[in-house]
C-alpha cells in the first residue's frame, strides 16, 4: 500500500508540473476530477485501507492523509493563481461597436384598453376599479341573477376555499370568488355614489373554462354604466356608436341585435361591418360581413334597487366588452394565446 501511495504520489507532482506550464481552466477540472472527487484516485486508496493490517494503518494513514493534504492545496493554489490571471485581463473588446438598444411598448392588451379608456373619457366617463376578489352579492346576486342561474356553477366560476361553511354552499365554498366581469364595480359605484354615475370598469376577469385557441380563464374586460334622470336608449346607442367610430373608423356601419343579459332590459348586442374585409366576408367574420363588439342594454330595475338607485326616478345604461377579442379582431390573430406567449415575433408586431 505505501508503495502505491508512493507512485500516486509521483504521478499527482507530474501533473502538478503540467499544469504549471498550461494553468487553463479545463486543465485544473480535469486534475480535480482525476484526483480529489469521490471517485478519484485518493479515494480509491482511502476505501481500500480499509483492507490493509492493523499494524501497518498508522503508516499508512499518516502517508495518505499528507498526500491528500498536498494535493488539495495544490489544486487550490493553481485555482486562485488562474483566477487571478483571469481577473487582470480584459473582458470587454473595446474595439467592438455597441450594442443597438431596442425601444420597447406596450403590450398590445394595453394598447387596446388604453385607446378604449382614452376616448371614454374624452366622453365624459370617470375611471373606476374594484376588487378582483368579490361576494355572490355583488358578483351575482345584485346583477340579477336567479340562484339556478348557469353563470353560478362551478364550471365558469371561481370559488375561493374557506374553512367554514356558508349556507347553501358546501364547508369547501362560500360566497368568496373571483370575479366573473366587471360589473360589480357597477354595484359598488351605486351604493357610494348618488347619480349622476357616469363611468368605466376596466380590469381583469376570470372564468372557470377551458383554455383554447378563442377562450382564456383570465382575461380582460372594459364595462361602462350610466345612471341619470331620463337615460334613453337612444343615448345608449349613440354613446356606442360614438365610440366606434372613433375607436374602428367612421365608415364602419353598424346594427343593434335583441339579446338576453340577466342585468339589463332591453339588452342588445352591437356588431359593425368587418373593417378587415369592408363587410364583404372573410375567415374572422365568419363571411358574414359582420363582427360582434359588445354587449349592452338599458339597466335592470333590480340592479338599480340592489345598487341603492330609485328606478321610479333614474334610469340607465350599462356596456361591456372584450379586450383580448377586441384586439384579436383588430390585429388578425387567430389564437389568443399568442397574445401572452410571451413571443418577440408577435409583439413587435405591435410596436
Amino acid at each position: 500500500m505505501l508503495q502505491e501511495i508512493s507512485l500516486l504520489r509521483s504521478t499527482i507532482e507530474t501533473d502538478i508540473r503540467a499544469l504549471e506550464q498550461s494553468k487553463t481552466k479545463d486543465a485544473i477540472e480535469q486534475f480535480r476530477l482525476k484526483h480529489l472527487v469521490r471517485k478519484g484516485t485518493l479515494q480509491d486508496l482511502t476505501d481500500r485501507l480499509r483492507d490493509v493490517p492493523k499494524e501497518e494503518k498508522p503508516a499508512v494513514g499518516k502517508e495518505l492523509n499528507a498526500l491528500k493534504t498536498l494535493t488539495q492545496n495544490e489544486f487550490e493554489r493553481l485555482n486562485e493563481e488562474f483566477s487571478a490571471t483571469t481577473a487582470t485581463q480584459a473582458t470587454i473588446d473595446l474595439t467592438l461597436p455597441g450594442r443597438t438598444l431596442e425601444a420597447g411598448a406596450k403590450h398590445p392588451i394595453r394598447q387596446t384598453l388604453d385607446e378604449i379608456v382614452s376616448i371614454f373619457t374624452g366622453m365624459g366617463f370617470a375611471v373606476s376599479e374594484g376588487p378582483d376578489i368579490e361576494d355572490d352579492f355583488h358578483n351575482f346576486e345584485a346583477l340579477n341573477f336567479p340562484p339556478d342561474h348557469p353563470a353560478r356553477d362551478m364550471q365558469d366560476t371561481f370559488f375561493m376555499e374557506t374553512g367554514g361553511k356558508t349556507e347553501g354552499k358546501s364547508a369547501a365554498h362560500s360566497d368568496v370568488l373571483l370575479r366573473t366581469h366587471t360589473s360589480p364595480v357597477q354595484v359598488r359605484q351605486m351604493l357610494h355614489q348618488k347619480p349622476p354615475i357616469r363611468s368605466i370598469m376596466p380590469g381583469r376577469v376570470y372564468r372557470n373554462e377551458a383554455i383554447s385557441a378563442r377562450a382564456l380563464a383570465e382575461f380582460h374586460q372594459v364595462e361602462g354604466l350610466y345612471v341619470d334622470k331620463n337615460v334613453s336608449l337612444a343615448e345608449l346607442k349613440g354613446t356606442l356608436v360614438a365610440f366606434a367610430h372613433q375607436f374602428y373608423g367612421s365608415d364602419l356601419k353598424y346594427r343593434f341585435r335583441p339579446s338576453f343579459f340577466p342585468f339589463t332590459e332591453p339588452s342588445a348586442e352591437m356588431d359593425i361591418t368587418c373593417f378587415l374585409c369592408d363587410g364583404k366576408g372573410c375567415r374572422i367574420c365568419k363571411y358574414s360581413g359582420w363582427l360582434e363588439i359588445l354587449g349592452c342594454g338599458m339597466v335592470h330595475p333590480n340592479v338599480l334597487k340592489a345598487g341603492g338607485v330609485d328606478p321610479e326616478q333614474y334610469s340607465g345604461f350599462a356596456f361591456g366588452m372584450g379586450i383580448e377579442r377586441i384586439t384579436l379582431l383588430r390585429s388578425g390573430i387567430d389564437d389568443i394565446r399568442l397574445l401572452y406567449d410571451n413571443d418577440v415575433r408577435v409583439l413587435k408586431q405591435f410596436v
